[in-house]
């Protein structure tokens, strides 16, 4: 089969390589799926370098979240050949064949198709997990999104305005603000480099925001802290901008903030019912329309490295699909 193979570590994708390699084995409780929609995150980006909190070995297959259709299964699998899944691992998602646990699939949504599944598993779910979850996310709230051209900012974005909420989308690039409005449904888009809080002072007659979503950090979680309204939270996600900044606890304790953390995959793998409630919640806001996954752009798997290429430069608003 052909697959994208992680050979060596390397910070500029020398180590990556499109190659032929043997199906993969299938385990007792793993089921092999035809892969035919694989969705670019950042973190598989970031395990090309080893820069990931989860490390596999060299050589590897790249690729997180997939949806295809079930080739073989065993005979008691909850799902069996022809079903519609999607899902996936830790790697092993860019390739034409992909063997993934049972549990961590579930069934594709009548109507919803092989490229949207993909994109919407993981940036979801932590959208999820992260405003409804653990920040108790309530129709009429305001929620300031940073990081809203990306995978999970946008699903953020449009999880919350499909929940009543108002939302305000933050990017730290002009050129992406038009495009930003259309894709994300948002309410208002800001920039948010330098001193936004006045910004978002302005847009909500000086209330602020009772969640903000932050998967940036750096200076956007350092101006964040005075954007959050008394008794709102905080919600960090992740530090794309490379700063992991700290807090003094004075501010959350004079504000009367939450500062909350985020770990959606680990959240559901401690608490499995949840997680499961999580996935269906999701799957049934989408099936009732309500949900409108944006992709930025479908190729095909020999064009991974345009993908690669413009996930690093930034140049995407929602996710990047491939199909082997």
């Amino acid at each position: 089969m052909k697959a994208l193979q992680v050979q060596r570590l390397s910070d500029d994708l020398s180590g990556v390589e499109l190659v032929k390699m043997p199906r993969p084995k299938r385990a007792t409780s793993e089921v092999l799926v035809s892969v035919k929609a694989a969705s670019l995150n950042y973190p598989d980006l970031l395990m090309t370098r080893g820069a990931y909190q989860f490390k596999p070995e060299p050589p590897f297959v790249s690729g997180m979240e997939l949806a295809g259709e079930v080739i073989e299964a065993d005979a008691d699998a909850v799902f069996q050949v022809g079903d519609r899944v999607t899902g996936g691992a830790k790697t092993g998602g860019f390739a034409e064949i992909a063997s993934v646990p049972v549990t961590s699939l579930r069934a594709i949504p009548e109507g919803v198709s092989y490229a949207q599944a993909a994109a919407m598993g993981a940036a979801y779910s932590t959208a999820y997990t992260a405003l409804v979850e653990l920040g108790g996310l309530k129709a009429g709230q305001t929620v300031l999104v940073h990081g809203a051209s990306g995978g999970v900012g946008l699903a953020a974005c449009d999880l919350a305005r499909a929940l009543g909420a108002t939302v305000i989308a933050a990017t730290h690039r002009e050129d992406k603000l038009e495009p930003l409005g259309a894709a994300s449904r948002a309410n208002h888009t800001i920039l948010n480099s330098g001193r936004f809080r006045e910004r978002v002072s302005d847009l909500t007659d000086g209330r602020l925001c009772d969640l903000v979503f932050d998967p940036v950090g750096g200076d956007v979680f350092d101006e964040s802290t005075r954007c959050v309204t008394f008794g709102g939270k905080l919600l960090v996600v992740g530090f794309v901008a490379g700063r992991i900044p700290e807090i003094a606890v004075n501010i959350p304790l004079i504000k009367g903030f939450s500062v909350v953390g985020v770990r959606a995959g680990e959240y559901a793998r401690r608490f499995p019912e949840r997680g499961a409630a999580i996935r269906d919640a999701v799957d049934a806001l989408l099936t009732e329309g309500r949900l409108m996954p944006h992709i930025d752009r479908t190729l095909p798997l020999d064009q991974w490295r345009e993908a690669f290429d413009a996930m690093e430069a930034g140049e995407i608003i929602g996710k990047i699909v491939l199909e082997p």
